[in-house]
């Protein structure tokens, strides 16, 4: 495998699905001057688009003990940018359908990683500084994209069992991505935003997460932020005990409140068991 290969793989990925483009352009303003009712009738215009956001919203990730069964209900739930990312995330994986077996995974606890990741950094650091929350939870929702791309180059070229193995006993996901493919998913990620003409921070932030780069102190606390999401809940550890600690230290290295860190993280762990034995 070669890092053409994946650049070839995103490159041959076709436009997103009108309602994602026409969404897009309403969030063209910023989320807070979307237009709520044309939003809502851009979605329930679109019946595979209307279940699916509501399938992703009622998933145990989220923790809600009632079912969500209407957009407006979903809309007024979570926000104008939830409801964006989840509208992109979903238009993604329409366009890029793979297989999860490279990182001995099913697509459903692959999305159910993508929203608690999600769910973690809007209610840890929603506290901290609500603006910087609901601009990088959708981010967070999104991030973990780039490993539908390298799963199907794996499985295309016959190397699921090799780094299945390799995997299973790697100390670091992004290092040993990046020692079998010659990236990490992150930058693969960052390469498929840029593909669909998404937000460009979002992208440097993306490229910033496991490569150095030149950047602001205000971008360089967002990547650290993420960076703290994504060792907590990850495609080995989803919030264990491990995970949750090691996260805890890098949210204490950023000067900030580490028992509060764990707190959010373990009471989110026990509502996503709870709601899993249910599912």
């Amino acid at each position: 495998m070669d890092f053409k290969s994946l650049v070839d793989t995103i490159e041959s990925l076709p436009p997103l699905s009108e309602s994602a483009v026409l969404i897009r352009r309403l969030y063209a303003g910023g989320a807070n001057n979307v237009n709520i009712t044309r939003l809502r009738n851009i979605i329930e215009a679109d019946v595979l688009l209307s279940a699916n956001i509501l399938k992703m919203i009622n998933a145990p990730a989220y923790g809600f003990y009632r079912q969500i069964t209407s957009i407006h209900q979903a809309i007024t739930l979570f926000g104008t940018q939830i409801i964006y990312a989840l509208v992109i995330s979903y238009a993604m994986h329409e366009k890029l359908v793979a297989n999860l077996r490279p990182y001995n995974i099913t697509n459903e606890v692959f999305n159910d990683i993508c929203h608690l990741q999600s769910t973690l950094l809007t209610q840890w650091y929603a506290t901290i500084d609500l603006k910087r929350a609901q601009f990088l939870a959708p981010l967070a929702l999104m991030m973990e994209i780039g490993k539908l791309i390298l799963a199907k180059v794996i499985t295309h070229e016959g190397k699921i069992k090799d780094f299945k193995d390799g995997l299973a006993f790697c100390a670091d996901i992004v290092n040993y991505e990046d020692s079998f493919c010659g990236t990490s998913s992150y930058y693969l990620s960052a390469l498929l935003f840029d593909h669909w003409n998404m937000e460009p921070l979002y992208v440097q932030m993306l490229k910033g997460l496991d490569y150095e780069r030149d950047y602001s102190e205000k971008l360089q606390e967002y990547i650290e932020i993420l960076d703290v999401v994504r060792t907590a809940i990850n495609v080995k550890e989803i919030l264990t005990n491990e995970s949750i600690h090691k996260a805890s230290h890098m949210v204490t290295l950023m000067g900030l409140d580490a028992h509060y860190f764990e707190s959010v993280a373990k009471r989110i762990k026990q509502t996503y068991i709870q709601n899993s034995q249910t599912r």
